[in-house]
């Protein structure tokens, strides 16, 4: 037996899977070409796969952020899907769009960035056994926005979110009970850490969370009256996406499922109103 099949077999003794390399994919949107970073386990076409949906920050790229984020790392038995934003102007920079980003608003550019989620999605259920109860989306500063975008306009696919260095105060009311973790700086000098807590705070509320109490890695968890628990993980490294995240917000999503008695399927409740 060579080497790599003595690596391949330990892999599999111990019940674990080498992280599938990722590959570049495109999909034809309304005549315009969409690409997206995949890394597909081997087991998808026989056994139900999680799906984790990874968004790259404005001026960002799919490619940088599977370097960045590496979620197929930290769990290779799931389908993760880094997509490629089209130049779009930013809310707080780039007003001119020189720069890929995401959607910030339904209808926002023709909704071309909630068609393109709606068809990789759409095209992974088609080529893979996708586990429809565990889809997941996180994303850092416009990515994360579009998390919540994506949370208020498709919420019920998901089983939980992972917003970093963002808030959409705009979408709160939108939003229905799920399990989220946040990231956040607390000297965030681009999102301001006071509108994300704003963001944080709304969420607790419609999630009916309790008060806080230590969770992984420095985290803190408030945990749900209604099933639907918000962790929160803030540091000192400003709009920097923490190295340590990753792992976090892989072990969050592993705790979170989507059933009939999942938090998405739980009536609202009225979030205070807030305004940036």
């Amino acid at each position: 037996m060579n080497r790599m099949l003595m690596i391949v077999g330990v892999f599999c003794w111990c019940g674990l899977l080498p992280a599938a390399e990722p590959v570049r994919r495109e999909w034809k949107i309304d005549g315009v070409s969409r690409e997206a970073i995949l890394s597909i386990p081997e087991t998808a076409k026989r056994e139900p796969a999680p799906v984790v949906f990874a968004f790259h920050g404005h001026g960002g790229t799919a490619r940088h952020a599977a370097r960045t984020f590496r979620y197929h790392e930290h769990w290779p038995e799931a389908i993760c899907v880094y997509m490629q934003g089209l130049n779009t102007p930013g809310q707080l920079t780039d007003p001119e769009g020189k720069k890929p980003g995401w959607q910030k608003s339904a209808g926002d550019q023709g909704d071309r960035d909630l068609k393109f989620f709606d068809e990789v999605l759409k095209s992974l259920k088609t080529d893979y056994r996708v586990d429809e109860q565990r889809i997941y989306s996180t994303g850092h500063s416009n990515g994360g926005g579009f998390t919540y975008l994506l949370w208020s306009e498709r919420g019920d696919v998901f089983a939980a979110m992972a917003p970093s260095g963002s808030a959409a105060l705009r979408l709160q009311k939108a939003l229905k009970p799920k399990p989220m973790l946040h990231v956040a700086g607390d000297n965030d000098p681009l999102v301001k850490y006071q509108w994300q807590t704003l963001m944080i705070n709304n969420v607790k509320k419609i999630n009916q969370c309790e008060d806080g109490k230590p969770w992984h890695g420095g985290a803190t968890l408030y945990e749900s009256k209604i099933g639907a628990p918000v962790v929160t993980f803030v540091t000192q490294q400003g709009h920097k996406f923490p190295q340590e995240a990753p792992s976090l917000i892989v072990r969050f999503f592993k705790e979170h499922k989507r059933d009939s008695e999942s938090a998405s399927e739980l009536p609202s409740a009225e979030p205070e109103a807030a305004s940036r």
